[in-house]
């Protein structure tokens, strides 16, 4: 079976997630073999926090998984394209529906987006 070449990039290939109707970009996250296999299994988006050293899947915490609608590799088989249904409308842990909400305009960032869930009520934590 295809599958990412997770020796040429050192384990973990990037993986940019889109929504599957709109071609909105949600988010970009990384896999490592063991992700790739239980994103296959399951047909649910799973990645490997860098942060945390871990798998983790998509939504576990809040509830807004990712559904795996199609799958495309690059040329040289080192990034993941993944078209998902964003179940619960957000893929940022920041409460918007991409993590890319934010756009740079004069030198500066500001919110392009609304917010569809407050973090500290879904987490319990600040992000």
């Amino acid at each position: 079976m295809v599958k990412p070449d997770f020796a040429k990039t050192g384990g973990l290939v990037p993986v940019i997630a889109q929504d599957w109707q709109t071609g909105e970009v949600l988010m970009l996250a990384y896999m490592n073999e063991e992700a790739w296999e239980k994103t296959l299994e399951t047909g649910k988006v799973h990645y490997f926090s860098r942060s945390r050293g871990k798998i983790w899947l998509k939504g576990e915490s809040s509830g807004h998984v990712q559904l795996v609608k199609e799958i495309r590799l690059d040329c040289d088989l080192d990034t993941v394209l993944v078209k998902v249904e964003q179940l619960g409308g957000a893929a940022c842990h920041k409460g918007y529906r991409s993590c890319f909400f934010r756009r740079l305009k004069d030198g500066e960032l500001e919110v392009a987006e609304e917010k569809i869930f407050d973090p500290e009520v879904v987490y319990g934590k600040k992000n």
